[in-house]
């Protein structure tokens, strides 16, 4: 165990699977999600600070020392699971607590609480018709409001963008995604031509989703600190 510099900013990112009860094959996908967590424990070790774990049977969770990976890291597990559908909270803030590589369930602070309030703003939205849908949401804390607001509203425009991804779609960005983003080993491995892979991307807007989703990360390193 270790304990955090005083000051020093995390991000928590909470999930779970929605409508879990409703899934046919629920041990499969629960093995299917704890390989997809050990995959990405170990491909973004340098900047987690807690693993990601499953903590009440369809919920999980991680802490993050690097915010400028939080979206990479939601979106890898979002095309990992597909078509699961999964929320996501995000909670900038400080730990309290000791901080555990492999068990943040002992572990508490502002960041978790802010990625649980985030989580049950996301399924207390879900039953009201005038709310703009989403399924990640981030609170940075007192003073980001606005903040908070304008890239909530982004991260809402990039749900409604991935809500028309086709199952196929979703199976060729993932390959992208893995292979660095090489269509012709993209291609390779899912036994088509690379046309068909440049095709899937584009129809999907990738490169406009991506885009978000990098331009959303750099604000948040360039322009929310923590002021606890």
């Amino acid at each position: 165990m270790t304990r955090q510099t005083v000051g020093t900013p995390y991000a928590a990112i909470i999930g779970d699977i929605k409508d879990s009860r409703k899934i046919a094959d629920r041990k499969e996908v629960q093995e299917q999600f704890h390989s997809i967590l050990k995959i990405i424990n170990e491909k973004y070790a340098e900047d987690i600070a807690s693993n990601f774990i499953i903590t009440l049977g369809d919920s999980f969770q991680g802490l993050l020392k690097n915010k400028q990976v939080i979206l990479s890291i939601i979106f890898e597990i979002e095309l990992a699971m597909a078509p699961v559908e999964l929320r996501f909270g995000i909670g900038l803030g400080s730990i309290s607590t000791p901080i555990q590589r492999d068990n943040s369930m002992e572990m508490d602070g502002t960041a978790y609480h802010r990625a649980r309030q985030m989580i049950e703003t996301i399924e207390g939205n879900e039953n009201k018709y005038t709310t703009s849908e989403t399924n990640m949401m981030i609170c940075s804390g007192e003073g980001y409001q606005r903040t908070d607001q304008l890239l909530n509203t982004i991260l809402s425009l990039a749900t409604a963008l991935k809500s028309k991804w086709s199952a196929r779609q979703k199976e060729v960005m993932y390959a992208y995604f893995t292979h660095g983003e090489n269509q012709y080993k993209t291609a390779e491995e899912l036994g088509i031509g690379q046309s068909s892979v440049n095709k899937a991307l584009n129809t999907a807007k990738y490169y406009t989703y991506k885009t978000a989703l990098i331009d959303t990360s750099h604000f948040l390193i360039q322009n929310i600190e923590e002021d606890e």
